[in-house]
């Protein structure tokens, strides 16, 4: 899947507008963090490992110009850059991974001078965009193996090459299955109250001809009910020690649904959205966003106004409900994740 979600451009971060999409393909620059960190806020970059690369990038933005005189000083600024970027969104743990790594390279080039380790920095990051690109493309050669010539799959919110430095890992998976000359269908839920399926899962698969539908989120029972659907594949934004995994609100449902329909349920992501200090999904936060989101679509009111809303951003699939997860590193049972570590 050639589209590169993120980039970095000549002392500026370029990210695909994805607000904007499908109607408008744009690139947006940012030179100035503060900018950068309302791009993520507002989902004009999204997806766990994007935002993982999204934050190594934005941390080198914030002190690039910086005028630190030594190490102290400077890891004091790069500190207040990590907690400001880290504010924006809660729950998808590679945006918090993605700092950390950023602010070890500062600690393991402490000795060098401020201008070396700005260059360690921006070398880091670019690391990070390097190393999502191999690892989407590992998740798909062991995703694959479990997709048959013929399957129907179906998928919830977006997980392709939009969500992640360019190639996607739930949809990363299809891709690659395509590759392989499989014949597979694909439905994809729309995906309220953004409609990330519908406006970026849909435009993604149709530009790589793959055979998708799009169906209302409340139409995946009916579906699974009729037998049309063999399995579905998702991403994660977080997953916990025990297997739970947070993704976008909808997919718990989903789960429920697969498995009283006895439809094999995977989750892909990187293991850098394992969370191993977290033991139960329970302790996973939930971004909750504003009820605007839930209330209109492109400005246009679908409520009263006035009216009460509750808009979590994610939900949580117990262990128990994911047939295995897919990672870089195979394909495991949830309840083998915490050996990863």
């Amino acid at each position: 899947m050639a589209i590169q979600t993120i980039k970095w451009d000549k002392g500026a971060v370029k990210i695909i507008d994805q607000t904007l999409l499908p109607n408008k393909f744009v690139y947006l620059k940012f030179r100035d963090v503060k900018d950068f960190w309302h791009a993520i806020k507002k989902l004009q970059v999204r997806g766990a490992p994007a935002l993982g690369v999204a934050s190594a990038y934005g941390a080198y933005l914030g002190i690039q110009h910086s005028h630190a005189k030594n190490y102290t000083e400077f890891i004091r600024e790069l500190d207040r850059v990590i907690k400001f970027i880290g504010s924006a969104r809660p729950t998808a743990v590679n945006l918090f991974w993605g700092l950390a790594r950023m602010r070890a390279a500062a600690v393991n080039n402490k000795k060098k001078p401020v201008s070396a380790i700005k260059k360690e920095l921006l070398a880091e990051a670019h690391k990070v965009y390097e190393e999502d690109r191999a690892i989407c493309r590992k998740m798909a050669d062991y995703g694959a193996r479990l997709i048959k010539n013929g399957d129907v799959i179906l998928t919830h919110c977006n997980a392709g090459a939009l969500a992640t430095a360019d190639y996607g890992t739930a949809l990363g998976v299809i891709y690659r299955a395509k590759e392989q000359g499989k014949r597979i269908k694909v439905y994809a839920d729309e995906t309220r109250p953004l409609l990330q399926g519908a406006r970026l899962t849909t435009w993604e698969l149709m530009r790589e001809g793959i055979d998708v539908t799009l169906i209302c989120d409340n139409m995946a029972a009916h579906i699974m009910s009729q037998g049309k659907v063999t399995k579905v594949v998702v991403g994660a934004d977080r997953i916990t020690r025990n297997g739970d995994a947070a993704n976008k609100i909808g997919t718990y449902g989903v789960a429920v649904l697969a498995k009283y329909h006895k439809i094999p349920f995977y989750v892909v992501a990187p293991v850098s959205t394992i969370d191993f200090n977290l033991s139960h999904g329970r302790h996973i936060p939930i971004e909750e966003r504003r009820g605007e989101e839930i209330t209109t679509i492109h400005g246009k009111m679908l409520a009263p106004r006035g009216v009460k809303t509750y808009c979590p951003a994610f939900d949580v699939t117990p262990a128990k409900l994911i047939t295995a997860i897919v990672t870089e590193k195979g394909v495991f049972k949830p309840d083998e994740i915490k050996k990863i570590r």
